[in-house]
C-alpha cells in the first residue's frame, strides 16, 4: 500500500532565515510537504494559482503584495481550495479585522509560530479557523460585536445565503453591476435583493443600506 500523499504547503515570507524556520518545522510533521516558497506577494498568488497548494502560509507584510491584499486577490475558488494562514508581528486589532474581513483561515503571531503553526495547518485543513492564544481576545471581541449586532438588527438572521453574499459586496463597496456579474444574475434581480435586505433590516431611504454595510463591513461574515 503506497504512502498517504501529505497536505501540500505553499510558504510566502520575504525573511529568509524565519521562512526556514517555518520550513523546518512543517518538515518535521509527515503530513506535510512544501511545494513552493515566495519572497513577496505578487509571487505568492501566482504560486497559489499555478501549484494550488492545500494551505497558503503568508507574512502579513511583503514587498509588491501584503499578506492580506493575496487574500483579497484570490477569487472565493481559490479561497476554497486554498485556505490562507496568515503570520503577523502585531497584536493590532484593527490589522486583525482587516485580515478577518479578507478571509484569512488563520491569524497567527510570528513568535509563536513555532508552537501554533501546525495546529493552525490542521484547523483551516478541517475548515475551521485558528487564532494565536495570545489573540483570542481579538476574537471574542469580534464575536460579541457580531453579537450585539444581530441583536440591534435581528433580520440579518432572516437574510437569505444570496443576501447575505449581496449586503457583504456591498460593503465593499461593489455596484450594483458588480454584483450582477460576480453572482451571474441581472442587475434588476441585485436590486430586488436590495430592496429584500434593506426591508428585512427596517432600513429606510437612498443610502441607508450603504451607510449600514460600510458602517459593519468587519463584522458582515462570507
Amino acid at each position: 500500500m503506497s504512502a498517504p500523499i501529505p497536505n501540500t504547503i505553499l510558504i510566502a515570507d520575504d525573511h529568509p532565515i524565519f521562512r526556514k524556520g517555518l520550513c523546518e518545522v512543517i518538515a518535521a510533521d509527515p503530513g506535510f510537504r512544501i511545494v513552493g516558497e515566495a519572497t513577496n506577494g505578487e509571487d505568492a498568488l501566482g504560486l497559489i494559482r499555478s501549484l494550488r497548494p492545500a494551505v497558503a502560509i503568508l507574512d502579513i507584510n511583503m514587498p509588491r503584495l501584503n499578506g492580506i491584499g493575496v487574500v483579497r486577490g484570490m477569487t472565493p475558488a481559490e479561497m476554497t481550495h486554498t485556505p490562507t494562514v496568515l503570520l503577523t508581528m502585531h497584536e493590532d486589532g484593527d490589522l486583525f479585522e482587516e485580515a478577518m474581513d479578507a478571509g484569512v483561515g488563520a491569524y497567527v503571531l510570528k513568535e509563536s509560530a513555532v508552537e501554533d503553526l501546525l495546529t493552525a495547518l490542521r484547523a483551516v485543513l478541517n475548515g475551521d479557523r485558528f487564532v494565536s492564544p495570545r489573540l483570542t481576545h481579538l476574537l471574542l471581541r469580534r464575536r460579541e460585536d457580531a453579537a450585539g449586532l444581530r441583536r440591534e438588527k435581528p433580520g440579518l438572521d432572516l437574510l437569505t445565503p444570496t443576501e447575505r453574499r449581496i449586503l457583504k459586496c456591498i460593503s465593499e463597496d461593489k455596484t450594483t453591476k458588480e454584483i450582477a456579474d460576480l453572482l451571474g444574475i441581472s442587475p434588476r434581480t441585485v436590486e430586488t435583493h436590495r430592496q429584500n435586505v434593506s426591508n428585512k433590516l427596517h432600513l429606510q431611504g437612498s443610502h441607508s443600506l450603504l451607510r449600514f454595510a460600510f458602517a459593519n463591513r468587519a463584522l458582515l461574515e462570507r
